[in-house]
């Protein structure tokens, strides 16, 4: 995932992600990207949380194929959709709850 400043064009980042990637989606709320990668079965979080500063901090297991992907800003999911065994399903990614003041960090 190559990440750019939108208004000088200059790359701040690189993180390396799967196979067969069609698009990614982003969060504002919660400063995550979500990156679905079909033939990797999995989709990569990448923190956003500060200027310059990008660091993958989830993978999650997917379906082989499911590369598109939709975001719910309301409710903060991700909707990756999936066949499987020649069905169709849309399983939701849900962001775990900030942890309380001084517990810890995402």
């Amino acid at each position: 995932m190559i990440v750019t400043d939108a208004k000088t064009g200059r790359q701040v980042a690189s993180l390396p992600i799967g196979a067969h990637v069609d698009a990614v989606a982003f969060d504002p709320a919660m400063n995550l990207a979500f990156s679905p990668n079909g033939d990797s079965a999995n989709v990569i979080v990448v923190n956003a949380g500060a200027v310059d500063r990008f660091m993958t901090v989830d993978t999650v297991a997917t379906e082989r194929g499911s590369h598109p992907i939709a975001l719910d800003v309301l409710t903060h999911r991700d909707v990756v959709p999936a066949l499987v065994a020649a069905k169709f399903q849309v399983p939701a990614l849900t962001p775990a709850p900030e942890p309380p003041p001084g517990i810890g960090n995402r």
